[in-house]
């Protein structure tokens, strides 16, 4: 059961203050609103060959590179998207490779058998809904009732948080609560007029997940991060929030004689990665009583008044391809060698342009180098950041999010980008019916992948290309045209403030992150919550970088240990101190782990903060 919220004083739960205070001197949280009504309800039975954690899968199927198949390519049962919707969130985010420790050093893929209930919801204002889901063990116990609530990492679709929440908090006997926050993988394709259903099966009528609403493009793919027109950034927190809400009325269902479920009644986590864990702490600013506490992995949050993360996205997408050749020793990603010729052409392009001095091309790489560095970026994360400049990641994140922030629909970016499936021979075209049929499944939420392809509407006419674009999209976060006014009101929107006092929080990051970076994310944001009084704890961890994942490359893994087994240990001790108060809660720590190379991942590489005693 919830912990009573305390009447008294506060030093006994407080222990990372420096001073104890009572009740009265702390803002008291209004008690949970009344919760939004929940459409297109859906609940599922998945026991037997079937399961919630890996939809039957196991360890080694998940570990495969081959998709779990679809009977019919063009149109697969509502089973046969969930499952593989399922491995492919496993295989984004954790590093499941054999030794890497997954299931044995920390988290878990035991078979959790029970039931989903889904539904769309939607924050007051929103054109669109978001997606909710929860799953509910049948190891549930209504005598000591929890919640983990989570959000998905990146845009990706409703699973996309299943190897952190769902893989702890199934485990714990907890019911897990989802949303996309109003992102995902419900693409819709302008030509065919398809989306998905609530069960994710495409379809062209009934209750899509995601119909564009005001797109002037015709042909070509909307996606729901950018194409929206509701900047769901600005509303992350509020989607966490619902997801809880849904959570609690899935239980309402799921044991009727037991309820009603409420906040002050069940124990509740919130709990993300990167995107995700930038819904956690945004979710902790909101003046409600309803979680118990918070654990944000890397978190993607930018800080009113200090500089956001899309100018470090923007400036990335245009430097960083000319800045990695200042830098030795970069972590081996595939295509190098054609990494090393477009950094060549990109140094040449920027000086053309201005951009960077020098005359020849290793004293413009140390110019773009210099400039990342003067914007926070350090040498560990410029290596871990190869990765992101390699897949041209930068551009497709900035392409998506200036969209977003700017509320515009398919076809009218700014800056001319658009998506649209790609033919046989690498062209824009129409998307066939096997291919549109996997995008639920496997999209990320940010194309280009899954067949979708980023196509710059400047390329036709600019030499430039692709300096042209990118040259807009880093003018719309800091120029004075109508649409760098109108970017930079979406940006606002979706600043961090600060969380609400008392509510404990970890946050967890890795120093050498070369995606989120730790100096312009979570080192602005802690201090902030400190200084309005937050009760929360700070793990920094040398030689940790953002993906997981990556660590299926053998050099990736000699020079970065995993950042979720610490994800997973933040969560353990946190929830030990809901259940004893006497357990103290995590304190701050800088992490000196060690990375295991060939051998296989131990305990001891990772050097874990032991739980601290009263």
């Amino acid at each position: 059961m919830s912990p009573l919220r305390p009447a008294t004083l506060l030093c006994a739960a407080l222990p990372l203050l420096s001073a104890c205070v009572s009740v009265a001197d702390a803002a008291t949280p209004r008690p949970l609103a009344a919760s939004p009504v929940f459409e297109q309800w859906r609940e599922t039975l998945h026991r037997g060959s079937d399961d919630l954690l890996t939809a039957g899968l196991g360890i080694d199927a998940l570990r495969s590179t081959t998709a779990p198949p679809f009977a019919t390519a063009a149109q697969p049962t509502a089973d046969e998207a969930r499952r593989r919707a399922i491995w492919s969130s496993w295989r984004g985010i954790a590093d499941l490779t054999p030794g890497g420790g997954f299931g044995e050093v920390y988290g878990t893929v035991q078979a959790a058998p029970g039931r989903e209930f889904s539904a769309y919801a939607r924050v007051p204002g929103a054109r669109h809904p978001h997606r909710v889901l929860v799953q509910v063990p049948d190891d549930f116990d209504v005598a000591r009732r929890c919640l983990v609530v989570a959000a998905s990492s990146g845009s990706r679709g409703i699973y996309g948080a299943i190897a952190v929440a769902g893989s702890w908090g199934l485990a714990h006997g907890c019911a897990v609560a989802y949303t996309d926050k109003g992102t995902g993988s419900d693409y819709y394709d302008l030509d065919a007029h398809a989306g998905f259903l609530a069960d994710g099966t495409p379809a062209t009528d009934g209750a899509l997940a995601f119909v564009p609403t005001d797109a002037t493009a015709t042909h070509g793919i909307a996606v729901k991060h950018a194409h929206s027109g509701d900047n769901p950034e600005a509303d992350w927190g509020r989607h966490l929030l619902q997801a809880l809400q849904f959570g609690l009325q899935a239980l309402d269902r799921a044991y009727p004689r037991a309820a009603p479920f409420t906040a002050a009644n069940t124990r509740t986590l919130g709990v993300g990665v990167s995107n995700g864990g930038g819904a956690v702490l945004r979710a902790a600013e909101l003046d409600v009583d309803a979680f118990d506490a918070m654990v944000a992995g890397e978190p993607n949050v930018s800080v009113a008044g200090a500089p956001p993360l899309y100018d470090v996205v923007t400036q990335s997408a245009l430097l960083m391809p000319c800045a990695l050749l200042a830098l030795e020793d970069l972590p081996q990603p595939p295509l190098q060698a054609q990494a090393t010729q477009a950094g060549t052409t990109r140094c040449a392009q920027l000086h053309a342009a201005g951009y960077v001095q020098g005359e020849d091309t290793a004293a413009q790489a140390r110019s773009a180098r210099q400039q990342l560095a003067e914007a926070g970026l350090s040498d560990g994360a410029l290596r871990a950041g190869a990765f992101s400049a390699g897949f041209d990641l930068w551009r497709a994140i900035a392409v998506t999010y200036a969209s977003a922030y700017g509320r515009y629909g398919a076809g009218a970016h700014p800056c001319g980008y658009s998506f649209s499936a790609a033919g046989a021979d690498g062209r824009p075209g129409p998307a066939p019916a096997e291919l549109r049929a996997t995008w639920w499944s496997e999209g990320s939420g940010i194309p280009p992948g899954s067949g979708v392809v980023l196509v710059d509407g400047n390329a036709a006419s600019s030499a430039e290309e692709p300096l042209r674009g990118l040259a807009c999209l880093r003018a719309l976060g800091s120029g004075d045209s109508a649409d760098a006014r109108r970017v930079r009101a979406g940006i606002a929107e979706a600043a961090a403030k600060a969380p609400r006092r008392g509510l404990p929080i970890v946050v967890i990051h890795g120093v050498d992150d070369g995606l989120v970076p730790i100096h312009m994310t979570s080192d602005r944001y802690v201090p902030l919550a400190r200084d309005a009084g937050a009760q929360i704890a700070y793990w920094r961890v040398n030689n940790a970088q953002h993906f997981d994942s990556l660590l299926a490359f053998p050099d990736y893994r000699k020079r970065y240990v995993p950042l979720l087994p610490y994800v997973f240990a933040a969560m353990d001790q946190v929830w030990a101190h809901l259940e004893d108060a006497a357990r103290a809660l995590p304190q701050d720590a800088l992490i000196r782990p060690t990375p295991r190379a060939d051998a296989p991942l131990r305990r001891d590489h990772l050097s874990i903060p032991a739980a601290a005693s009263r």
